[in-house]
């Protein structure tokens, strides 16, 4: 929902070694210079389709993973390491992931929430999914 998330987004993912990919929107560019206050390049992966991007790596072994509220979801505590490529899935705040991305999924994470909210901001949930899934937390 706001720009300064993709940012905030690589920055996480350059502290845990991983890339973000994003899609081919004219906003994206905007968005990550917004939050990102790295020195120096970080890496990313502009990818023209996501749907198709997704489908492929998923041929290629890479396992899918998203973020949503799922009946099979894996709770964050009880997310392993991931011992292989791993491509995490987030959506949007209000939406969720879009019905056609989550037919690419090989499984979901939960955030547990106590509180009245329903979702946390999606940099604050996609920086906790990669700190546990790269087993610094």
């Amino acid at each position: 929902m706001h720009g300064a998330n993709l940012g905030t987004l690589l920055r996480t993912c350059d502290a845990v070694g991983a890339c973000l990919a994003v899609p081919p929107f004219g906003w994206v560019d905007q968005a990550l210079a917004r939050g990102n206050t790295l020195r120096q390049p970080a890496c990313v992966h502009r990818v023209g389709n996501p749907l198709r991007w997704l489908a492929d790596e998923r041929r290629a072994g890479t396992t899918v993973l998203g973020v949503e509220l799922a009946d099979e979801a894996v709770r964050l505590a009880d997310l392993s390491p991931a011992r292989q490529r791993t491509v995490v899935v987030l959506g949007h705040e209000a939406n969720g992931i879009p019905p056609e991305a989550l037919d690419l999924l090989d499984g979901a994470v939960e955030i547990p929430m106590i509180g009245t909210g329903s979702s946390l901001n999606v940099a604050v949930a996609g920086s906790l999914v990669l700190y546990k899934l790269a087993a610094l937390l």
